[in-house]
């Protein structure tokens, strides 16, 4: 990972739209000198799902990006983009060109005694640039640890955790929008973020996120460490090396331990994270569950609505650790499915498979509960149409 010196940018505009131009280069420019053809996909999905697309472009440059859209599109092929692809069911075929994103590095844009204003290039790996900044002594990125994908990635899905969003320290972002073939500048109130949601998820398909800005302070005093396993474990840390206050370097390390403890590794086995959403009922239906099961977990988002976490329902329904092969449930989180295709057979898995096993659980909870379960990651058929 490597840093680009201050260059004392001012920070980006909104509504800064700049209108794609003739590239004078582009008779140069060769889609097949950074394409793979008929490529297999099954390293570039965190579920580790056999997936064979017509055409693999990795975009190694920002430049890349017009000239290989403009020759796709006249070649009348459609475009697709995959980014660190851990949130997202391929199947089998994709008759598409794929965008695979994968320039990389750091821009400091200002820099004071008590900030950074940096700008990430959207092929870098999220976790890494945790790390990196945490090590740098930039903090606010610290509870997102070991979330995995890339940063172009990360504003779709606002990701977050332990108290915090990606909103809380990003400034702007730089986008192409592929159907008009335009570049875009978004600040933060335009992306339209919500939890777990913004402008580019309800557009799916339509963006290509190259660089994301962050906000960090400097300020290690400065810590969000309100969950209580996270505080009780960064105060521990903080102790072993006789300080009396965690810092963010503490929260980071208790993050990180927290998540390796519940959640598998997916370069180990692979999963896609949590694949159930937490359903929301009324209270009333809640109220009756909770006679039937008193150790239901769940907690109010409104005067009339309780969220029932989905992990709770699947391991009480009998179903932890269990699925039909080689797609199972994690014998530790029952809110992930794993892929065991190692296990069990050696054909990689598929879309079928992971639709086989979600329905055997969905038609269980429904079943025994009578909530129904909704998919998280986002399913994608062969012509490259999204389904949430």
């Amino acid at each position: 990972m490597s840093i680009i010196p201050q260059t004392h940018k001012s920070q980006v505009n909104s509504q800064d739209i700049c209108p794609t131009t003739v590239n004078t280069k582009i008779g140069a420019f060769n889609l097949d000198d950074i394409s793979i053809l008929h490529a297999d996909l099954i390293d570039y999905n965190s579920m580790h799902l056999a997936c064979q697309a017509d055409r693999l472009i990795v975009l190694k440059d920002e430049s890349e990006i017009e000239p290989a859209v403009a020759e796709l599109n006249q070649l009348d092929v459609p475009i697709f983009v995959l980014s660190g692809g851990s949130n997202v069911i391929l199947p089998k075929t994709i008759n598409a060109g794929v965008l695979h994103p994968n320039y990389k590095g750091i821009e400091i844009l200002f820099e004071d005694k008590d900030s950074v204003i940096i700008e990430v290039m959207g092929g870098e790996n999220w976790h890494e640039l945790v790390v990196f900044t945490v090590n740098q002594g930039w903090y606010g990125l610290e509870n997102l640890a070991l979330i995995p994908g890339l940063v172009g990635a990360s504003p779709v899905q606002n990701i977050g955790a332990y108290g915090v969003q990606l909103e809380d320290c990003m400034t702007h972002l730089k986008a192409f929008h592929l159907p008009t073939q335009t570049w875009h500048k978004f600040d933060k109130t335009e992306c339209q973020f919500r939890y777990r949601d913004s402008k580019f998820k309800q557009e799916a398909g339509q963006w290509l996120i190259t660089r994301v800005g962050f906000k960090l302070h400097k300020d290690d005093s400065q810590v969000n460490a309100n969950y209580g396993d996270v505080a009780t474990l960064a105060l521990s840390k903080a102790k072993a090396n006789n300080r009396s206050e965690a810092s963010p370097v503490d929260v980071m390390q208790a993050i990180i331990e927290i998540r390796q403890s519940k959640l598998p590794d997916p370069k180990l086995l692979p999963n896609c994270g949590s694949f159930f959403k937490n359903p929301t009922i009324n209270n009333d239906k809640f109220t009756k569950l909770k006679s039937q099961y008193p150790n239901i977990v769940g907690y109010p988002v409104t005067n009339d609505e309780t969220k029932v976490a989905a992990g709770w329902l699947i391991e009480n329904a009998g179903l932890k650790g269990k699925g039909i092969a080689p797609i199972l449930t994690h014998a530790k989180q029952a809110l992930v499915l794993v892929n065991h295709t190692d296990s069990y057979n050696s054909t990689p898995a598929s879309q079928q498979d992971i639709l086989a096993t979600q329905q055997l659980i969905q038609k269980t909870i429904q079943d025994k509960f009578g909530i129904d379960l909704e998919r998280e990651p986002v399913w994608v058929n062969n012509k490259t149409n999204y389904n949430n």
